[in-house]
């Protein structure tokens, strides 16, 4: 099979030949049609997380077909069309998993990062940890929902009952998010970059009800705020866009640091919270919600060889919507 490989963080990937993977016994063999590329694999590939398995194949926004099934898989058979998200394994018997926050596993594994992912024609993934998806799902519309989506719909949640909302960077995730939002009859502020007059005209097509710079106020105070932009300044601008009991939730796996800011503006019961991973009770909700809605995703194609070129435009801020890789 063909793969795009990452050997050294902070380096291009690597488009290279590789074995199809073995398939393991509780593993299944995925043919991967589409993999969404995501800000998380920009901080894979550039080396602001942490001792990545190398060499690495990143991706996990993968939707594909099942190839093959190890004899300890059930539920699942030939030919399937499934998603893998970016929580490929936990341990199900830490303290965390038997709560309901497998998401804190700290025995967890993730694809495109501990695991190999979706920047190749061929995958394997635990059985456990894969979405069955409709037959009749575009591959390319539905990869950002496995971890775009995904993301979103867990920061939303922790939004709690927001009836007044803002969204700081709106990207991937965020173009998403907002079709939740509205469906909630939620009110959507969206903050951009500075002049980024393409990215607030995008969000206000999709409804967003003001849309502005990220260094100006908005026109009423907000009850909470996501931030899926990985700049730390923007936590404490986030605070002072919010009303008292008001919260800030931090959506990213990596963030600057965050300025020093004054108390004035966390005190009044306001909050900042993180969000970290995803647990899979969150994709079935979200998926199904997403269905329902239904959620319509923006995209760019890019080929698997041309994983670097898909990378650096969404370094770069020249995505609308989402880059996907396809392998057709």
């Amino acid at each position: 099979m063909q793969a795009m490989v990452l050997e050294r963080a902070g380096s291009p990937l690597v488009l290279r030949r590789a074995p199809v993977p073995p398939c393991g016994p509780e593993q299944v063999l995925i043919r991967v049609r589409a993999c969404g590329v995501c800000r998380t694999d920009l901080h894979v590939c550039d080396g602001e997380l942490p001792q990545p398995k190398l060499p690495l194949v990143p991706g996990h926004e993968i939707v594909g077909e099942v190839e093959e099934c190890g004899a300890q898989v059930t539920g699942l058979q030939q030919g399937d069309r499934v998603g893998v998200p970016w929580l490929g394994y936990t341990c199900g018997h830490c303290g965390y998993c038997l709560a309901g926050n497998e998401n804190l596993c700290d025995e967890a594994r993730f694809t495109g990062y501990q695991i190999d992912g979706g920047y190749a024609e061929y995958t394997v993934a635990h059985h456990r940890f894969v979405f069955p998806l409709d037959d009749g799902q575009s591959p390319v519309a539905t990869a950002p929902l496995l971890c775009a989506g995904l993301i979103g719909y867990r920061s939303l949640r922790m939004a709690g009952d927001a009836r007044r909302l803002g969204i700081y960077g709106f990207g991937s995730a965020a173009h998403i998010v907002i079709q939740v939002a509205l469906h909630e009859r939620r009110e959507v502020f969206v903050f951009t970059r500075p002049g980024d007059n393409v990215a607030q005209h995008f969000a206000t097509s999709l409804g967003a009800v003001w849309a502005g710079d990220s260094e100006t106020m908005p026109p009423e105070q907000l009850d909470a705020a996501i931030i899926f932009a990985p700049v730390g300044a923007l936590v404490p601008a986030a605070l002072r866009s919010l009303r008292k009991g008001g919260i800030a939730v931090c959506a990213g796996i990596h963030m600057s640091d965050i300025p020093a800011f004054p108390y004035h503006i966390l005190w009044g019961e306001r909050s900042i919270k993180s969000v970290a991973n995803l647990t899979r009770r969150d994709g079935e909700e979200f998926l199904a919600l997403a269905r329902n809605i239904p959620v319509r995703t923006e995209t760019e194609t890019f080929a698997l060889s041309r994983a670097n070129e898909a990378l650096a435009a969404l370094r770069g801020g020249d995505i609308r919507g989402t880059a996907v890789l396809v392998t057709d």
